[in-house]
C-alpha cells in the first residue's frame, strides 16, 4: 500500500505518518522543513517501517505541489491512499486581520489539497480504488472568535470534500473528511493548558487509520472528534 501525507513532519501529520508506517505501508512525505522531515522518516525506519519517499515542500506554492505529485506518480505509478493534512492557523478576525492572510490560508489549506488531488486521484479513479482523507477542523462547520480567514478556508475545504465525494463515489474511491478539535501541535504551542484540554494526535491517527480498515462497500464520509471536556 502506497500512502500520500502532506505536512508530514509535526503534530497530526507526523502521528499518521508514524501510524501508517507502522503498519507497513510505503510512504511519500513532504513538509516544510529538511530537519524535522528526516527525523520522521527515521524514526518510522527504527520502528520497524519502510524508509519513506520525502520530499520537502511548499505546498502553498502551486509548481512544488505539482512537482511532488508527479515525483510520487513517477515512482510509485499510482497510489492508494492521500491525506491532505497540510495546514497552517493564523488568528485574527475578517476586519482586522492583515492584508494577504486569506490568500496565504486558503493556498495553503484548500489549494494544496485541490491542486495535489488533481494529480494523483485519476490513478484512483481508472483503477476503481483508493482513499482520500482531507484534514479538516471543527472551524469547518463552526465560527468562533478569531477564527477569521482561517475558517472561510476550512469551510472550503470541507465543501470541496464533498464535491470530490460525489465525482468519485461511482468510482469505488472513497473519500473522508477529518474534523479535530483542539489537538496537541505546533499550532498550540506555549500555550498554558492543562494537557486534557487537547486531544492527542495520535488519537486522530488512529481514527483515520480505523477509517481505512473497511470494506469496500463502506465509507466514512466525516469524523468529527473533540476533547473529552469540549471545544475551547
Amino acid at each position: 500500500m502506497v500512502t500520500v501525507i502532506t505536512g508530514a513532519s509535526k503534530g497530526i501529520g507526523k502521528a499518521i505518518a508514524l501510524k501508517f508506517g507502522k503498519e507497513g505501508h510505503q510512504l511519500a512525505l513532504c513538509a516544510r522543513g529538511q530537519e524535522d522531515l528526516t527525523n520522521v522518516c527515521e524514526q518510522i525506519v527504527l520502528s520497524g517501517g519502510l524508509m519513506p519517499f520525502s520530499l520537502v515542500v511548499d505546498m502553498k506554492s502551486k509548481e512544488q505541489v505539482n512537482n511532488f505529485g508527479h515525483q510520487i506518480l513517477d515512482r510509485f505509478g499510482c497510489i492508494d491512499i492521500l491525506v491532505n493534512n497540510t495546514g497552517v492557523f493564523l488568528p485574527g478576525s475578517i476586519l482586522d486581520e492583515e492584508d494577504g492572510r486569506l490568500e496565504h490560508q486558503l493556498e495553503t489549506n484548500v489549494y494544496s489539497a485541490y491542486h495535489l488531488t488533481r494529480i494523483l486521484a485519476p490513478s484512483m479513479k481508472e483503477r476503481k480504488s483508493g482513499h482520500i482523507i482531507n484534514m479538516c477542523s471543527i472551524a469547518s462547520t463552526t465560527a468562533y472568535p478569531n477564527g477569521g480567514s482561517y475558517s472561510i478556508s476550512k469551510f472550503a475545504l470541507l465543501g470541496f470534500s464533498k464535491v470530490i465525494r460525489e465525482e468519485l463515489k461511482d468510482f469505488g474511491v472513497k473519500v473522508t473528511a477529518v474534523l479535530p478539535g483542539a489537538t496537541w501541535s505546533a499550532s498550540w504551542a506555549g500555550v498554558d493548558l492543562p494537557e486534557e484540554r487537547l486531544m492527542n494526535a495520535k488519537d486522530i491517527a488512529d481514527m483515520i487509520w480505523a477509517t481505512t480498515q473497511l470494506g469496500i462497500t463502506a465509507v466514512v464520509e466525516e469524523i468529527v472528534i473533540r476533547p473529552q471536556l469540549g471545544d475551547l
